[in-house]
């Protein structure tokens, strides 16, 4: 096995997790593979303990975002890639614990045009699905039960298929077919919905995804930035995590989700094994009638290309409030005249209800399903449909990077 791996790595005050899963690596893989590890603006001495390991293992690579804000981890994944110097990378969480033959499974599978990823062990922090296993074996580095685990994974794990097909992280990937699309989209910084949206490009580039059920690691899960001051149990013993979301996730999470529907027409989707479902993406623009108000406006806005208002006021006030929360160019997308979009959609703004709503929400799996060029009416909503031209191709390439 002569080819070698550059995990990729990025942490911020994180630093507990970062040495455990350091740790596993170089215990279980041994030292030949490249750790390129990214420090973004911690405050708890993961700089300093990066320096340091950095003198001692000459395999590792690392980079400081020195602030005053972070960068976040869909900025510094890339950054790290364009400092790898092997020809395969894997995105690979600081809370992931390696266990022995990952990189072995990882190797078997990839080439060129291949996304691999590893299996997840997890304890019962996130609901449960055939992409993962579900088993607890500590949720903190200070209560892991290493041994147990490594006697179960030998002994017991007896997977049912050697793989699959979907992906998450762990992911590896050749260099050159990753920087090939761009890498991820900045638009998604700093973190939340950048891997569904690479994931979703990957497909569409024509890359196959595969997942090897062989090659595992143990996922502490979402202690970077989601979760605050990690993961405790009950007096029963069950987990649960203490804070639940930070405001800080939260935020950014909303923030995210909106821009991926801006971009893609739709919210993420995929199969049960976590293979990504692209529905076409279409030119579509509102076009609502009566009385409309910020809430409302606030909830059309990112599913569709254009939205035509009679209103210079709401729209004013609506960009001044929501640009700073996107890369696209709102004054592009809010307008008064000029319609001229492939899809039109008109209805009467004050008879819009949760209910019906959802059409909206639903309409590029609509057309996709049943549209011609025409004219037709869905509960509230005309529907002209001047052509039918999908543009998800043109989401491929990424030039953020």
């Amino acid at each position: 096995m002569d080819k070698t791996i550059s995990f990729i790595q990025p942490s911020r005050s994180n630093l507990k997790y970062l040495k455990w899963s350091y740790e596993s690596i170089r215990k279980n893989l041994g030292y030949r593979h490249e750790i390129c590890m990214a420090d973004d603006f911690s405050d708890d001495g993961t700089w300093k303990w990066m320096k340091e390991i950095s003198k001692k293992d000459s395999n590792v690579k690392i980079h400081r975002n020195n602030g005053p804000t972070r960068l976040g981890h869909t900025i510094l994944y890339d950054t790290l890639v364009n400092m790898a110097t092997n020809d395969i990378v894997m995105i690979y969480h600081a809370d992931m614990y390696a266990l022995p033959g990952l990189d072995e499974e990882i190797l078997k599978h990839i080439k060129p045009g291949v996304v691999v990823s590893g299996t997840r062990i997890e304890p019962p922090l996130h609901p449960k699905g055939p992409e993962k296993v579900i088993k607890d074996f500590g949720i903190e580095p200070e209560e892991f039960q290493e041994q147990e685990l490594l006697n179960w994974y030998e002994n017991d794990y007896t997977p049912e298929q050697e793989t699959t097909e979907g992906i998450f992280a762990p992911w590896a990937i050749y260099k050159e077919d990753f920087q090939k699309i761009g890498g991820h989209d900045d638009l998604f910084a700093p973190q939340s919905k950048e891997d569904s949206d690479i994931f979703n490009r990957f497909i569409l580039a024509g890359y196959e995804v595969v997942q090897t059920r062989r090659g595992c690691v143990y996922h502490m899960t979402c202690r970077g930035s989601r979760f605050a001051d990690g993961a405790k149990r009950n007096p029963d013993g069950e987990v649960f995590m203490k804070n639940r979301e930070t405001d800080e996730w939260l935020a950014q999470n909303e923030r995210s989700t909106r821009n991926f529907i801006r971009k893609w027409g739709t919210m993420v989707e995929h199969d049960e094994y976590l293979k990504p479902i692209i529905t076409p993406k279409y030119d579509i623009a509102f076009i609502p009638k009566g009385k409309c108000n910020s809430v409302l406006l606030r909830a059309l806005e990112p599913y569709c290309n254009n939205l035509y208002l009679n209103d210079t006021e709401l729209i004013e006030d609506y960009i001044n409030n929501e640009q700073p929360n996107t890369d696209f160019d709102l004054n592009n997308r809010l307008m008064s005249s000029n319609v001229d979009n492939d899809i039109l959609v008109t209805f009467d703004s004050e008879l819009i209800n949760q209910q019906n709503f959802h059409y909206l929400t639903q309409l590029p799996k609509i057309i996709q399903d049943s549209g011609v060029v025409g004219e037709f009416t869905l509960d509230i909503f005309n529907v002209k449909i001047n052509k039918i031209k999908t543009y998800e191709k043109e989401l491929i390439n990424c030039d953020t990077n």
